[in-house]
């Protein structure tokens, strides 16, 4: 069995896959990141997840619980666009650097720096929505808009553009490693899966066996995640919580004065549950899409067939 024909189309369906499988999912989980954002910024406010969403909901209703879910779908999708999709690019353009046996033998390396080149480019289209997302659920209730067009132009009216991407070093500094680990692990452990456990060959299972697979793999990944981008996740929280002047430095400087390093982790349970969930699901619903559209589940599988190779 072949591998899929990486050409623009393939291109294509990987970014509306990953639109739909970022922007889905971040916005079903909006009243878990409520809480754990604000949980972040006010020291002491709820005693754990369950207090956060009790109490949110006893004083804003429902309301109170999805709040800024526009800005959320709208931001993560294009994040999701980027990610994926300029994974499976940057994935090609490096193999045709290094050639398909390098390629092949430090497979690691690819993953990551393809991961990482695309997370750059999905943060950037994510940070002005970050921004205003944030604000939002981190303002208390009746000091700031609960709309999100408004909120938009309530911040860049007072900070300008700097309002909507002060956070992009922080984004960066969260996302990339988080995107990094959250490819290579999720690479990894499908690989391990197709070969110590399911070993018959990853196109002699069913779709249903092999997006069990991808959703297993997924959660398992998101774990690492949530661990390795959770002080950076605090730092984004809070520098988008109010509005700052003066430099980056200055102002990461006084939030872990602030905070501390213990400060740093705050929330880091409510993360891992729901980064776990939210990195299962993102490559569940990624995958399903691919399937749907004709291609391969992510990983584990034969090479992907170059446009050129039908060429002969």
């Amino acid at each position: 069995m072949g591998g899929d024909t990486h050409d623009a189309s393939y291109y294509g369906k990987c970014m509306i896959g990953g639109l739909l499988a970022c922007g889905l999912t971040h916005t079903a989980i909006v009243p878990l990141d409520v809480v754990k954002c604000r949980r972040q910024v006010f020291k002491g406010l709820y005693s754990s997840l369950g207090d956060g969403l009790s109490k949110t909901y006893a004083a804003e209703g429902f309301a109170g619980l999805r709040l800024a879910w526009g800005p959320t779908y709208i931001g993560y999708s294009l994040q999701g666009l980027g990610k994926f999709g300029f994974y499976e690019i940057f994935k090609d353009v490096y193999k045709g650097i290094v050639g398909e046996e390098n390629a092949v033998k430090y497979k690691k390396i690819g993953w990551s720096i393809a991961s990482g080149s695309a997370e750059i480019i999905a943060d950037t289209l994510l940070c002005p929505f970050e921004a205003i997302k944030v604000r939002m659920q981190t303002s208390k209730p009746g000091t700031f808009t609960t709309k999100g067009r408004e909120a938009w132009n309530l911040v860049t009216t007072s900070e300008g553009t700097q309002g909507l991407y002060k956070g992009l070093g922080p984004l960066w500094a969260r996302q990339v490693p988080y995107t990094i680990v959250k490819f290579v692990a999720f690479e990894q452990i499908v690989e391990v899966f197709y070969t110590k456990l399911l070993t018959k060959g990853k196109e002699n299972y069913s779709k249903g066996t092999q997006l069990s697979v991808t959703f297993a793999s997924g959660y398992l990944a998101g774990i690492f995640c949530a661990i390795v981008s959770h002080p950076a996740d605090t730092i984004v929280s809070k520098l988008n919580s109010v509005k700052s002047t003066g430099s980056l430095s200055q102002n990461v400087g006084l939030i872990y004065k602030d905070i501390g390093f213990a400060g740093l982790w705050a929330g880091l349970l409510t993360r891992i549950l729901m980064i776990g969930t939210l990195t299962g699901l993102q490559w569940w619903i990624y995958d399903s899409f691919k399937t749907s559209v004709g291609l391969q589940t992510t990983g584990g599988g034969g090479p992907a067939v170059k446009v050129d190779a039908q060429k002969h």
